[in-house]
């Protein structure tokens, strides 16, 4: 699918992999709306890009359905979603003092990063299987799931179990969604230049970085929407989780 002049929806887009997003679908002519919690970031980069901007908690469902149709009265029947909205928080299963992982933080990781993930879906190809057929398909899903949904490190449970649930439902979406021409494929990223990693000193981020084989650095937030480019303009990508890396496989901590 060519992204010019076509309406797309890019959550947890006023920040890293989401903004990168967002800024590569306008560059290509799309009409970019951004979901995001953060109304400041959020804001700022829809003015950056000239899109649209919504504020959505994607735990919300009617939250969410609202945004889409928000989304929808701006730039018309969304036909490219670019999932990036996600925490990322980090507890052992039993922790200092034998306290037990909290049950609320497990919760709300997997309420974000899955069922946020899947809540988007559902709202916005549901519209968009009630519209038109641009050649052979309708659109595109691109999800966010991770590495640690393979190789999840100490402290990860409730991350990794949010992210290889994306995974999972990666092909069954696909396939439910194939006969409306709706594709669905999961990226998978290994050690990106985040918000969150560019806060650790510099001395870390060249430690991680050298945890990878080839390029051994960070990737950096350009590539990964430069996937996500290659993934709307070739229809037959599909069902897939592409893992985005530089060949790391994770170890235990």
């Amino acid at each position: 699918m060519n992204p010019k002049d076509v309406a797309a929806i890019v959550t947890g887009g006023g920040s890293g992999l989401g903004a990168a997003s967002a800024e590569k679908l306008a560059s290509e002519g799309a009409k970019v709306t951004i979901f995001d919690l953060n109304e400041a970031a959020g804001r700022a980069q829809a003015a950056k890009i000239g899109g649209h901007f919504v504020n959505v908690n994607v735990t919300d469902q009617a939250s969410v359905a609202e945004a889409v149709a928000n989304a929808e009265s701006q730039h018309g029947v969304a036909r490219i979603l670019v999932n990036c909205a996600g925490i990322a928080p980090g507890a052992k299963t039993v922790g200092k003092e034998f306290v037990p992982h909290s049950l609320d933080q497990f919760r709300k990781t997997i309420e974000v990063n899955l069922i946020g993930t899947f809540s988007v879906i559902a709202q916005f190809a549901a519209r968009l299987a009630q519209a038109d057929a641009i050649g052979e398909e309708r659109g595109v899903i691109i999800n966010t799931a991770s590495v640690a949904a393979f190789e999840g490190q100490i402290g990860q449970a409730a991350y990794s179990a949010s992210k290889g649930g994306v995974v999972g439902m990666t092909l069954p979406i696909a396939r439910d969604l194939a006969s409306y021409g709706i594709r669905v494929v999961t990226i998978a990223p290994g050690i990106f230049l985040t918000p969150m990693v560019a806060a650790m000193p510099a001395n870390v981020q060249e430690s991680l970085g050298k945890q990878i084989p080839f390029p051994s650095r960070l990737g950096r937030p350009d590539e990964y929407a430069h996937l996500v480019h290659s993934i709307v303009t070739n229809p037959m990508i599909n069902g897939e989780t592409i893992r985005l890396d530089g060949a790391i496989r994770m170890q235990p901590r």
